[in-house]
């Protein structure tokens, strides 16, 4: 004899593990099916998930002296605390932003002042909010006492590198008050080299378009021996153009004790644009929104606390993510929870949507049909019993008779091995009850008692 045999414990064991799984495959039948329909949806759901955001993108940026640089360091830090990295392309302003935006697919989103490009010309490209005013800065030594563009006619002027904003707005209005090389000499300064060439004599005058913060402007309104032009026909050149805005600095509002400026200033801005690339994955158009929101949100030289972020000044239509902050403000995920933990829920929530498609007609079908696959195990006897009885009515001889108490002897020896869960025994008790009640029958038509 075997281990086993010789131990009853194991071998009483093993079988009560055999009866349970037997009492389990009903039911591992009917639900792993289920499992894996469900698994099935759910696989052909997730091939139309938006793929996960990647951890670094890549924003142009401008003069690492100039305030979209400052602006974006700023982004950098809002970034970083929330797992990404925000890789900053240094550049020498708009013209070249955009330029990158629609030819370097590494760049994703880009500082473009207003009125630099339309949407007809680029219609890849989506705007995500104005951040700030960008007045146009004219400044000059005092004995030039510049009183509109035309008294620089003759004149020395900084306008800006090539590829930034600040030169092709200057070209604009120069040309717009009838003023060309050789008319006057224009050089590509700007920051603080055009403040030193400013401050030793080596050009007439600085034009610069940028934000009160910029570090040139906050140098150059603090500088002594400094004058700011004020644009006398600024509202006229914002009734020109939809990208100027007007705007007025007043008197003393730079520095009250010493009374600069002595006089309000009249200026007019464009607008500092976030722009953005129309594959921008959407999650990382959320976390931009925020962040610029956090960083814009403040009060400043020309606007209160809340003017910006905006949608207002965009040259480009509003992208998909923009417009949804505008409407309903930070995303409800993102409020409460880190920005991998919302991007992950807000891309599966669209499994949800096959689950419930699958699990609501299969709360219906699987309890019928488990209960099906169960007693499918004990009905499937009563076709024999069934068929037996018959047959004891079409030959009732003592041979015939005979032959269907020993088949009904076989079909309670079988059923006694079958396995049904607890809640299902009385079906199989009523099978093994209807047998005895068949053998009793065909025992009294016989007569005695037939020995099996």
């Amino acid at each position: 004899m075997s281990e086993q045999e010789n131990n009853p414990a194991k071998l009483d064991t093993r079988r009560r593990l055999k009866r349970r799984f037997k009492t389990l495959l009903p039911s591992l039948g009917v639900y792993g099916g289920t499992a894996v329909l469900i698994a099935v949806g759910l696989w052909v759901s997730y091939q139309f998930i938006e793929p996960a955001p990647p951890d670094t993108l890549v924003m142009a940026t401008g003069n690492p002296e100039g305030a979209y640089h400052a602006f974006a360091q700023e982004l950098v830090r809002e970034f970083a605390s929330e797992g990404v990295t925000l890789e900053l392309r240094e550049t020498a302003g708009s013209v070249e932003n955009l330029a990158l935006l629609t030819e370097d697919d590494a760049v994703k989103v880009a500082f473009l002042q207003s009125g630099i490009a339309s949407a007809e010309e680029h219609p890849q490209l989506r705007g995500l909010a104005s951040v700030d005013f960008e007045p146009l800065w004219l400044f000059s030594n005092q004995e030039t006492r510049l009183r509109s563009i035309g008294d620089l006619k003759g004149l020395r002027v900084a306008v800006g590198a090539q590829g930034s904003g600040t030169r092709q707005v200057a070209l604009k209005l120069l040309s717009d008050n009838a003023l060309a090389e050789p008319d006057l000499t224009l050089l590509p300064l700007s920051g603080s080299a055009a403040v030193e060439a400013l401050r030793d004599g080596s050009i007439d005058a600085a034009l610069s378009i940028s934000s009160a913060n910029a570090g040139m402007v906050q140098t150059l309104l603090a500088e002594p021996g400094i004058q700011l032009m004020s644009v006398e026909r600024a509202e006229a050149y914002a009734r020109r153009y939809p990208w100027f805005s007007h705007l007025t600095l007043p008197r003393g509002v730079i520095d009250l004790a010493q009374d600069r400026p002595p006089e309000t200033i009249n200026l007019i801005a464009v607008a500092a644009t976030l722009v953005a690339t129309t594959d921008l994955h959407p999650a990382l158009g959320d976390l931009m929104m925020r962040a610029a929101a956090s960083v814009a949100a403040r009060d400043t030289l020309f606007s209160r606390a809340g003017r910006f972020p905006s949608p207002d000044f965009l040259d480009f239509p509003v992208s998909a993510d923009a417009e949804r902050y505008y409407k309903y403000g930070v995303p409800f995920l993102l409020r409460y929870l880190p920005f991998w933990a919302a991007n992950l829920v807000d891309r599966l929530k669209l499994l949800a949507l096959p689950l419930l498609a699958l699990l609501l007609p299969l709360s219906r079908m699987l309890p019928p049909a488990y209960r099906w696959t169960v007693r499918k195990k004990v009905y499937h006897w009563y076709d024999e019993v069934q068929a037996i009885d018959q047959s004891t009515t079409d030959d009732s001889s003592h041979a015939a008779l005979t032959r269907c108490l020993l088949e009904l002897k076989r079909i309670e020896d079988e059923a006694r091995a079958i396995e049904v869960p607890l809640s299902y025994a009385h079906e199989l008790y009523a099978l093994r009850q209807h047998i005895d009640m068949l053998t009793l029958q065909i025992e009294r038509r016989l007569g005695t008692t037939v020995p099996v």
